[in-house]
């Protein structure tokens, strides 16, 4: 099964040269995102490296989910760079996850409306 790719993926270092080996390794992350998910227009990674906090919250990753409605954002904070894309990624896919699930929820139960004080028209 072959789809065109026309998502979007931007991803941007702070404090941190990123390298083509992490682009491709923060690419192929994504990919899971994109294959469960069709609605989504971009998908922006933020990755930076504060040298002045502890070794085990260095690296923090930010992502932001542009998507048909609600847009979903997510940051995490790991001792390693490809530790925090890993565990953002896992995160905004619970995410999307919960998200379908509270639309899948919602199309099979659907609220009952009141009509207390509305007058409808009779049936002829």
């Amino acid at each position: 099964m072959n789809r065109q790719n026309n998502h979007e993926l931007i991803v941007s270092g702070i404090h941190l040269d990123l390298t083509p080996s992490l682009k491709t390794y923060v690419r192929e992350k994504a990919e899971r995102l994109f294959r469960h998910e069709d609605h989504i227009i971009r998908i922006r990674v933020e990755l930076e490296c504060d040298p002045k906090e502890a070794v085990s919250t260095r690296f923090k990753a930010k992502g932001h989910i542009a998507i048909n409605g609600p847009d979903l954002n997510a940051s995490v904070s790991a001792d390693e760079c490809h530790k925090a894309v890993s565990l953002l990624v896992d995160k905004l896919d619970r995410m999307l996850a919960k998200r379908h699930y509270l639309k899948k929820a919602k199309r099979n139960h659907p609220h009952a409306i009141e009509f207390d004080d509305v007058e409808l028209p009779k049936a002829v």
